[in-house]
Formats: structure tokens, C-alpha cells, sequence
């Protein structure tokens, strides 16, 4: 065998049918599309049509409830935490905040910013500033000597406003509308 004797397998390679080239083709003609109708015509695709069968993203289960309004945080465990100070890649005299969690390497994701929970054993006395915290993560934060400030996160019409100069009194959307 030498490389110039390399072949593909008899009938592995065919040439493209070139439809609607006459009768004598077997394309000719309806090029195969058969007679009349939406499909036989030019420009059309439909996408995940089964042919009046129950299509298939129709017939699989749904599970689940997707909330448009909830919130996306990044969850850290307080005991990650104490790792990250023990390794030196966290400054603990320094406020451990979104940004500083992200730079260590395990605030993932949260574009609503960092929750704090309390899953692991934390003895550093730090100060937090973050978007959410669990009852139990607040005790141990507290208990160890360190402070939490929690960020109140506003709405995104709030924030629309806010950026446009505009609060919700003087906002074209509420204009002429007043608290019963």
C-alpha cells in the first residue's frame, strides 16, 4: 500500500443529484417535492414540523417553573471561605466583597451579586459586604468577631430610573398617577 494508492471504499463518495434537469434525470420536473403545496414551494423551512404528528419538543415532559424575577446570586459557603484565608488568597483585613470573590476564584455566576451561606467550620474575623447571607452564616460571621453589611439589591425599573436622573414620582410612566 503506498499513499498514492489511497482510495475511498466503491460508493462511499457519490455525486450531488441535480434536481429539475429534465425527465430523463428521475429528478425532473417537481424535483422530487411532489405536487402543489407549501412544501413543494420555494423559501420555505418548517422548523420541527413532524407532518401533523405531535412534534418532538411538544411531546417531552415540562418540568419545573422558571420565576422571571428571580434572583441570581453566587453562593458561597462560609468554610470555602475560611480555606481561601488560610491559603492567603483572601486579604482578611480587607472587606470581602463580590469582586474580591470573583478574584479568589469561587464567586461563579451571581449577576445579582454574593449570598453567604453557613455550610463549613469559620473562625477569621472578617467584615463582608454582600447582596444576601443565611441566618446560620450571620451567627457564625458574628460569633467569630467578624461584620456584615448586606447590600439591599433595587429592582431594575428603580435602577432604570435612577440612571436617567428620574425617581418614581416624577417618571413619565407614573406621571398623573397617585396612592389611593
Amino acid at each position: 500500500m503506498k499513499l498514492n494508492e489511497l482510495r475511498d471504499n466503491e460508493g462511499a463518495r457519490h455525486r450531488k443529484m441535480r434536481v429539475g434537469r429534465g425527465i430523463g434525470s428521475g429528478k425532473g420536473k417537481t424535483a422530487g417535492r411532489g405536487q402543489k403545496g407549501q412544501k413543494s414551494r420555494g423559501g420555505v423551512a418548517i422548523k420541527g414540523f413532524e407532518g401533523g404528528q405531535m412534534p418532538l419538543h411538544m411531546r417531552l415532559p415540562k418540568r419545573g417553573f422558571n420565576n422571571p424575577f428571580g434572583k441570581d446570586f453566587a453562593e458561597v459557603n462560609l468554610g470555602m471561605i475560611q480555606k481561601l484565608v488560610e491559603a492567603g488568597k483572601l486579604d482578611a483585613a480587607a472587606v470581602i466583597d463580590h469582586d474580591a470573590l470573583q478574584a479568589a476564584g469561587v464567586a461563579r455566576g451571581g449577576k445579582d451579586g454574593v449570598r453567604l451561606l453557613g455550610k463549613g467550620e469559620f473562625s477569621s474575623k472578617l467584615s463582608f459586604k454582600v447582596h444576601g447571607i443565611s441566618k446560620g452564616a450571620r451567627e457564625a460571621v458574628e460569633n467569630a468577631g467578624g461584620s456584615v453589611e448586606v447590600i439591599e439589591a433595587r429592582d431594575k425599573a428603580a435602577l432604570a430610573a435612577a440612571k436617567k436622573g428620574l425617581t418614581r414620582a416624577a417618571s413619565p410612566k407614573f406621571a398623573g398617577k397617585t396612592k389611593a
